[in-house]
């Protein structure tokens, strides 16, 4: 099992710099802008040597188990829709097409849920899952975030994933834990290279289909605190954007520094600490998540501790300021959305 951590990390440090060197002679760069935190233009196809490094040392130890398989292919058909969209911007509308159909593929291999008995038991798992890959391309706004939730988060769903029968995907999530670990060094701050749609994406879907997966046999309570403790970060930082420019009545899709990470830049936290602060917090969430999956906690005090904790932030983060009479209210030029 470890060499397949060892592989990933080895792949992606060692790919990331070529792949780097390949996005500047082809000008693909993020240039900087009144609605970003970085000054100096970056390249941003890092997702690319993310999803080399963690899919070829998982596709190796396949070995018949289905639900791998599938959400090796979901996974790679979602990244290379954002690889795509890193070259030319796709519609939102196709986006979800894709988004929804690798969705429903880990749906169907046992990501359902047992809480209806109806079609919604399929339903809400494919929202859930295009929800959260996409709240993991919106985390992706500074430098070390993304990556630095995903190694920690990926590092401890594995441990409930191989307690609960999912070897597989433990394996999986361990070969992204330390591919995201292994590409820290290049997008710590300052940044070298960015990891893209190509990467958020990917990271995202990964993520919410692996949840689901080992959380889908479980109680009713379970199914829906598990995966939420699971995405705190994620979840939170969504939802503070999307309150916070409904009150402004900004463009829900508009790309801003309104961040939960923008917001605690402007408290007075570096870059590094401020992905320092969003690592850990997802590292504890999952971890508090470990004895909800496996049974050994009722499921519904983490549940409303979770829900109301992420309110509560959501509320106060509202109180930072981050818009101003300056800012820009027409779309980004720039390739970067979000």
């Amino acid at each position: 099992m470890a060499w397949v951590g060892i592989t990933a990390f080895a792949l992606v440090g060692g790919l990331t710099e070529f792949i780097r060197r390949i996005a500047i002679r082809c000008a693909l760069t993020d240039r900087p802008s009144a609605r970003k935190s970085h000054k100096n233009p970056t390249p941003y196809l890092g997702g690319v040597t993310i999803v080399i490094g963690v899919l070829l040392p998982s596709a190796l130890v396949v070995s018949g188990d289905g639900r791998l398989l599938t959400l090796i292919v979901a996974s790679l058909a979602v990244a290379l829709l954002g690889f795509a969209d890193d070259l030319r911007p796709l519609t939102p509308s196709s986006r979800l097409i894709v988004e929804g159909l690798a969705a429903a593929a880990v749906v169907s291999m046992g990501g359902r849920i047992h809480l209806f008995g109806n079609p919604l038991d399929y339903l809400l798992p494919l929202l859930w899952i295009v929800v959260i890959t996409n709240s993991f391309n919106l985390l992706d706004n500074m430098d070390g975030a993304a990556a630095g939730v995903a190694s920690a988060t990926g590092a401890v769903l594995a441990i409930p994933a191989f307690m609960v029968g999912q070897r597989g995907v433990c394996l999986l999530l361990l070969a992204l834990a330390c591919g995201c670990a292994g590409f820290l060094p290049h997008n710590w701050t300052p940044a070298r290279i960015f990891m893209g749609d190509a990467g958020s994406l990917f990271i995202g879907f990964v993520i919410a289909a692996s949840a689901l997966l080992v959380c889908a046999g479980s109680r009713d309570e379970t199914i829906v605190a598990a995966p939420l403790m699971v995405t705190f970060v994620a979840t939170v930082d969504t939802c503070v954007v999307l309150v916070a420019r409904h009150r402004a009545n900004r463009p829900l899709m508009l790309g801003g520094t309104d961040h939960v990470s923008h917001r605690l830049r402007r408290l007075g936290l570096s870059t590094w600490q401020v992905a320092a602060v969003l690592s850990a917090t997802a590292a504890l969430t999952c971890l508090a998540a470990v004895p909800v999956i496996c049974g050994w906690v009722p499921a519904l005090i983490p549940l409303a501790c979770t829900a109301g904790a992420g309110a509560l932030f959501v509320w106060l983060l509202q109180k930072v300021p981050v818009y101003t009479p300056h800012d820009e209210t027409l779309p980004d030029p720039t390739r970067v959305p979000l």
